[in-house]
C-alpha cells in the first residue's frame, strides 16, 4: 500500500473515531476488539490500529492486549488537572498572541466565532455553544504562533470536550463567563499581553470551580 493512501486512511480512522468518541456516541467504557471497530468503520484493521494507537497517546482509549480499545472515562481529578494546566497554557498563548499581531483573518475568523457563540447562547443552544467554545480556545491558541503550544493546548482541550459537553448540559450555561472570549480578543487586538494572558487565565480557572461544583452537585467521580 502507498504510503500516502496509508497515511490517509489512518487520517479518516482518526478522524471518524475521534469525532464519535468527543461526540459520546462511543461512550466513556464501550470496549470493543479492533475487528470490530475496523468493521464498524468499513475500513481494514492496519490504519484503525494506528489511529487508535494515536487516540491512546491523546489518552482517550486504553488498548488491552487481546481484548481490544476501550474508551477512557475523565475523572473529576483530571478534569481539576487539565484545567489548571490550560490556565497556564492558555495565558502563555494569549499574551504571545497579544505580542505576536496575528493577522486581521485569523482575528476575524475569532470574532465570527465569538458571535455564533453569542447567538447560540441567547437561544440557550448549549450543544453548538460547547462546539463554538471549542473552536473559539483552539483559535487563539492558534493566534499564539507556537505550534508545539498550540498542540498542547488542542491535546488537552480534546481530552475535557465530553466533560465540557455533559457538564454544560447539566450547568445550562457557560461554566465560565462568555463575555471573556471578547475581551481576550479585544486584548490581542489591542497588543495588551499581559491583560490578555490574566483574562484567559482567569477565565479558564473560574470554569474550573464552576465544574467542581457541578459535578459534586451532581454526584458525580467521573463522565
Amino acid at each position: 500500500m502507498p504510503s500516502r493512501v496509508k497515511t490517509t486512511r489512518v487520517d479518516k480512522a482518526y478522524a471518524r473515531l475521534k469525532a464519535e468518541i468527543l461526540n459520546g456516541e462511543l461512550p466513556p467504557g464501550f470496549q470493543a476488539p479492533e475487528p470490530d471497530i475496523a468493521g464498524r468503520l468499513g475500513m481494514s484493521r492496519t490504519p484503525v490500529r494506528e489511529a487508535l494507537i494515536r487516540l491512546e497517546a491523546e489518552r482517550l482509549v486504553d488498548l488491552i492486549p487481546r481484548r481490544g480499545a476501550k474508551i477512557l472515562p475523565i475523572s473529576k481529578k483530571d478534569i481539576c488537572e487539565i484545567f489548571e494546566i490550560l490556565a497556564v497554557l492558555e495565558a502563555l498563548a494569549a499574551s504571545s498572541a497579544a505580542k505576536l499581531s496575528p493577522d486581521e483573518e485569523l482575528l476575524s475568523e475569532i470574532d465570527m466565532a465569538i458571535t455564533e457563540a453569542e447567538e447560540a447562547q441567547t437561544r440557550c443552544d448549549m450543544e453548538s455553544w460547547a462546539l463554538i467554545d471549542d473552536r473559539i480556545h483552539k483559535l487563539v491558541a492558534r493566534a499564539g504562533g507556537n505550534t508545539r503550544l498550540e498542540l498542547e493546548i488542542v491535546n488537552l482541550l480534546n481530552q475535557v470536550f465530553r466533560a465540557n459537553s455533559v457538564l454544560l448540559r447539566m450547568n445550562k450555561a457557560p461554566a465560565s463567563n462568555a463575555e471573556d472570549h471578547r475581551r481576550i480578543l479585544e486584548a490581542v487586538r489591542a497588543g495588551q499581553a499581559e491583560k490578555a494572558s490574566e483574562i484567559a487565565r482567569m477565565h479558564r480557572l473560574s470554569g474550573l470551580v464552576t465544574m467542581e461544583k457541578v459535578l459534586q452537585t451532581c454526584g458525580l467521580s467521573h463522565v
